[in-house]
C-alpha cells in the first residue's frame, strides 16, 4: 500500500511532558539464542555489544539503537508464548527525564507509572521506567544517558 496522507509536523507530535528522541532498543524473546545471534549478526550485520548471564540477555548494536535477545519462556505454555508474543518490550529514548513531570503527565492520561530504575540502553546507563499501552505492549521510557565522570 502506498504512503498517502498528510505528514504531521515534528512539533505536533511532541506534546506534553514527553519528547521522544528516537528508538533506544527493543527486546525479543527467542526460542534459540545462538540461532538468533547468528541471524542478527550474519544476516543483518549487528555485532554483539554486551552479554549478561543473569538475567540471560544478549545486546546487539543496530546502528544508534540496540536489539536485545532473551530466551523465550521455559515452556511453550508460558503466558507470553500462549499469547503468541515474542516482543518483550521496546524502549523509546526521551529528551528529558523529569520524573515528577513525567509521572504527572502519565497519570493525567490514566497510565500507571512504573518504578524508576537505572538501566542500560543504546547510549549507556540512564534512568527509565516501564508503562503499558492500551493493547498490553510494554514501553520503556528511557532517559538521557548518565554524564561521564
Amino acid at each position: 500500500m502506498p504512503d498517502v496522507g498528510n505528514l504531521e509536523s515534528r512539533e505536533a507530535s511532541q506534546t506534553g511532558a514527553i519528547q521522544v528522541a528516537g528508538l533506544d532498543h527493543l527486546v525479543l524473546r527467542v526460542a534459540d539464542l545462538d540461532r538468533a545471534i547468528r541471524f542478527y549478526g550474519d544476516v543483518l550485520g549487528c555485532h554483539v555489544e554486551r552479554r549478561l548471564d543473569e538475567p540471560k540477555l544478549v545486546q546487539l548494536r543496530a546502528g544508534a539503537s540496540m536489539i536485545d535477545l532473551v530466551p523465550a519462556g521455559p515452556t511453550p505454555q508460558s503466558p507470553e508464548a500462549a499469547a503468541g508474543r515474542n516482543l518483550d518490550h521496546f524502549a523509546v529514548r526521551i529528551g528529558t527525564f523529569d520524573f515528577p513531570a513525567l509521572a504527572a503527565h502519565l497519570r493525567r492520561h490514566g497510565v500507571a507509572v512504573g518504578e524508576v530504575r537505572r538501566r542500560y540502553g543504546a547510549e549507556g546507563y540512564g534512568s527509565s521506567l516501564y508503562i503499558t499501552d492500551p493493547d498490553g505492549n510494554v514501553v520503556e521510557l528511557k532517559g538521557p544517558p548518565e554524564k561521564a565522570g
